[in-house]
């Protein structure tokens, strides 16, 4: 999505020229500059920094996909995909009181930055002890009772498989992956029918219904912001290209993604 952080330079006719100077996230594609309505721009709050700002709508999308999963005390969690959706998934995770998550991705780098968040364990998903290694964590009372709630988030559809596979009776499974074209060959055989498996589709671009009487778009960007202020979350940013050079930065996340975690643009 778009995500642009940048100076008020100018205001229109009857505009307070307070706005004049001050920094403002919109949702607007790559441009140098761009003229756009008051309420399409969201001021920097007091304790956050320019660049934490920008991750406002991976937060948002990662609030909802929280929302959509509902966590309940106690419960063991599995994320599937540890890019910066899935990072800020899980940080949010870990402030409920769940008795385990785990994640998986391909990437040490961002396995090692889930493991600094202060999750139980995190996993190579094309390891071949991968299955194993879940299953001795998600063991409970003595014999394994599978994952509570799983969140696909990778992008890649075999996950998916992976997801029905560590899933216990009754759990859930919220996909948050776009998969866009990519053909999706989901197993609904014997484990996903015997463990009344839920499978919930999850996107930003709506509320869930169940809350569409309290929660609107509004409310879900503030908690965002919220969210953002307490995590912080520039620290994952690990390349900064000039726009000239986005190629470059396009190159590095299609050839070198174990390089990289948050990747942005910027403007002279």
């Amino acid at each position: 999505g778009y995500a642009c952080v940048g100076e008020v330079i100018a205001v229109g006719e009857g505009v307070d020229e307070t706005w004049l100077g001050r920094i403002v996230f919109a949702f607007n594609p790559h441009e140098s500059a761009f003229v756009a309505p008051l309420d399409a721009l969201i001021p920097l709050p007091e304790g956050l920094g320019e660049e934490d700002l920008l991750f406002l709508p991976n937060m948002e999308t990662a609030i909802n996909f929280i929302q959509d999963g509902r966590p309940i005390l106690g419960e063991q969690v599995v994320i599937f995909g540890l890019g910066i959706v899935g990072l800020l998934t899980t940080a949010l995770l870990t402030r409920f009181p769940l008795s385990r998550i785990v994640a998986l991705d391909r990437y040490p780098l961002r396995r090692k930055a889930a493991l600094e968040l202060g999750i139980t364990a995190a996993f190579d998903p094309l390891s071949e002890e991968v299955l194993r290694g879940l299953r001795s964590i998600l063991e409970s009372l003595g014999y394994y009772q599978g994952a509570d709630l799983v969140f696909e988030v990778s992008g890649a559809p075999g996950a998916l498989n992976q997801a029905v596979e560590i899933t216990g009776y009754h759990g859930r499974i919220v996909v948050g992956s776009w998969y866009g074209r990519k053909p999706v060959a989901l197993d609904l055989g014997g484990r996903f029918h015997r463990n009344r498996i839920y499978v919930i589709s999850s996107q930003v671009s709506s509320i869930a219904p169940e809350l569409s009487g309290r929660w609107n778009k509004t409310r879900r960007l503030e908690m965002a912001v919220e969210a953002l202020k307490w995590l912080r979350p520039s620290y994952w940013i690990t390349h900064r290209f000039p726009l000239e050079r986005a190629a470059e930065a396009y190159r590095l996340l299609s050839e070198y993604p174990e390089e990289a975690l948050q990747v942005i643009l910027t403007y002279a």
